[in-house]
């Protein structure tokens, strides 16, 4: 074992040492005015990046679900409503009480999954089965056992799966260059042109700049259509009755479960701890499942560490004041929640180049993290497989790619790199 990991291990277990459940906070809570102190323009920024991209392209993956079940308006905009107010609060609560970026979402693979499900499911059932998975991830969460088994996982395996999820990110930021040029070519030009400038990106940050050329550039072109106009600006919770069916169980439940505590909550934890943090993993988890059941209520689905969200809110800034991002993400999506009409009309007006290369360009560190720390040292074959099998379309028992890529790194591993496991399977130091 290296020294930086015998670091990283000391500093997880002292943060972990007073219970085996429930990971307390390191110290006191901030006073309101400690955290106006602490916030920062480039906090506001991550935080508001981190938004946009969690309202953009997941929030389309929601209205394509619904569509597929032909929900209608009022049940689509109670889902949003749940999954933006309901995770905003977790995000406030969690990231001011551990005083780290925790932010929360919704599962975007299992939304996929339910906008396939609901083709031969009614809503009611779909609704038992988010009831149900969160009951089951509370459950789990209360064993004390999810830290232990993320912890075993090894590191460079484990950030393969998230660069093989975060890939697709990047590679929508060519496709969006070649689709439509007018929009997306300016966001590139100004966002590399401020990094490789230090005196500029100091009073403007490169992807505060790259929102900036794409606005000008989506005005220009006359690429900003709005749709209908909406009824209501606000959004109206609508509390709804599950039904339980064994059908609707075996088909959603398990993978629901493995999506959001191996594959979803994963990415948010491997990214934190590669940026400095020790996030608490069970309490995350209970909270996700506790979270769950409240979100079902109003016919939302699981909650989630989100893996992207979170990486955007750690991409700049002291790691100390980086909980500040969170929180400004946090009351931001509130906002969203409360307005999700207005708002989903307005991300619908903007063009899809848009919203692509601003998220894949804010991605872009952390894809390359993900990358040094899966290919740098150990597990590299095991980390391989890992990443050809989670940017894959593999899908197996409703259970996506990213799971089972973990799952074929993990026994390739075992097979040929049993040397790797001997020195130990720790978290690799943060670079």
């Amino acid at each position: 074992m290296s020294a930086p990991e015998s670091v990283a291990e000391t500093t997880e277990d002292r943060h972990h040492s007073t219970g085996s459940v429930v990971e307390r906070p390191s110290g006191r809570l901030l006073r309101p005015r400690e955290v106006l102190r602490d916030l920062g323009g480039t906090y506001i920024v991550n935080g508001v990046v981190g938004l946009i991209f969690s309202a953009s392209g997941p929030v389309a993956v929601i209205l394509a679900a619904g569509s597929a079940g032909k929900l209608d308006a009022t049940v689509l905009s109670s889902w949003i409503f749940g999954v933006f107010v309901l995770n905003g609060v977790l995000t406030l609560i969690a990231s001011w009480v551990y005083r780290m970026p925790l932010a929360f979402a919704w599962t975007i693979p299992g939304t996929v999954l339910v906008g396939a499900s609901l083709k031969h499911l009614s809503w009611a059932e779909v609704l038992g089965a988010f009831l149900v998975s969160g009951l089951l991830i509370f459950a789990i969460g209360l064993t004390g056992r999810v830290r232990k088994v993320m912890s075993a996982l090894p590191t460079p395996i484990v950030m393969a799966m998230v660069a093989g999820v975060f890939l697709q990110f990047g590679i929508d930021i060519v496709r969006s260059v070649g689709a439509d040029p007018v929009v997306a070519l300016p966001i590139v030009i100004a966002f590399f042109v401020l990094q490789c400038h230090g005196t500029l990106s100091r009073w403007m940050p490169p992807i505060i700049g790259a929102c900036l050329a794409g606005a000008v550039a989506v005005a220009v072109s006359g690429k900003f259509h709005l749709g209908h106009e909406t009824a209501s600006w606000l959004a109206t919770p609508l509390v709804q009755a599950p039904d339980f069916s064994v059908r609707a169980m075996l088909e959603l439940v398990v993978p629901l479960v493995i999506t959001v505590i191996v594959v979803q909550n994963g990415q948010g934890v491997a990214v934190l701890k590669s940026a400095g943090h020790q996030p608490p993993v069970n309490v995350v988890t209970v909270a996700c499942g506790v979270w769950s059941i409240l979100s079902s209520a109003v016919g939302a689905i699981s909650s989630c560490l989100a893996g992207p969200t979170n990486a955007l809110l750690v991409a700049g800034g002291e790691r100390r004041r980086q909980y500040t991002a969170a929180l400004t993400f946090g009351v931001l999506a509130i906002a969203v929640g409360l307005f999700a009409p207005l708002f989903v009309t307005l991300m619908e007006a903007m063009p899809a180049a848009f919203i692509a290369t601003v998220g894949g360009l804010a991605l872009l560190g952390a894809l390359q993290n993900a990358f040094r720390s899966a290919f740098s040292s150990r597990f590299t074959m095991g980390a391989l497989v890992t990443f050809l099998v989670s940017i894959s379309d593999l899908s197996f028992l409703n259970i996506g790619s990213a799971f089972w890529g973990l799952i074929a790194g993990l026994v390739v591993s075992r097979l040929v790199e049993r040397a790797d496991f001997r020195t130990g399977a720790g978290p690799v130091a943060p670079s």
